[in-house]
């Protein structure tokens, strides 16, 4: 009887990854139609309990939201990618903003021990900003661009068009 509960667990927890998957790569990523919706603005705190608005970057620079969680390998794999393109990134005007979904403030200050990230991690411990952005899953990237529209939602970074995407 246990024995098939458990068998009946992972199935299901199998499934549900699979549909997951299947739901991200199957759909487009936003792109132009995405220019009608205004990025919602927030307010969390970061690693080092600063505060930090969306409303700070808009008119200034486009930004570059990267929600993750520390239980996620690609998550963990996109962290060091990002923080390997943020030079590259920062000189083309971006800011990155790293949003823990969920997390105490010591796990995620405990797990980025080594990570030596050059961008903000901030702290989305209620979940409130993954919630009003429809974050479905993690790793996910939203570009907005300077006058603060969402201009490209997806689980990837669009490398080859992300100053194009950023432009419009």
């Amino acid at each position: 009887m246990k024995r098939n509960l458990n068998l009946s667990l992972i199935f299901l927890v199998g499934l549900s990854i699979f549909l997951f998957f299947a739901y991200s790569f199957s759909k487009e990523p936003l792109t132009s139609e995405a220019e009608n919706f205004l990025a919602d603005d927030f307010q969390l705190q970061d690693t080092n309990q600063n505060i930090i608005s969306l409303s700070d970057y808009k008119g200034k620079q486009p930004v570059i939201l990267f929600f993750w969680t520390s239980w996620c390998p690609f998550c963990q794999k996109e962290l060091r990618v990002l923080n390997n393109r943020y030079a590259s990134l920062a000189e083309d005007g971006f800011a990155v903003l790293a949003i823990n979904v969920g997390e105490s403030p010591d796990k995620v200050k405990n797990f980025l021990k080594d990570y030596n990230l050059a961008y903000h991690v901030l702290l989305d411990k209620d979940t409130y900003v993954s919630w009003t952005y429809e974050i479905i899953g993690v790793p996910t990237y939203i570009l907005i661009n300077k006058e603060g529209y969402i201009v490209f939602k997806d689980n990837y970074f669009p490398l080859k068009q992300y100053q194009e995407l950023i432009s419009k």
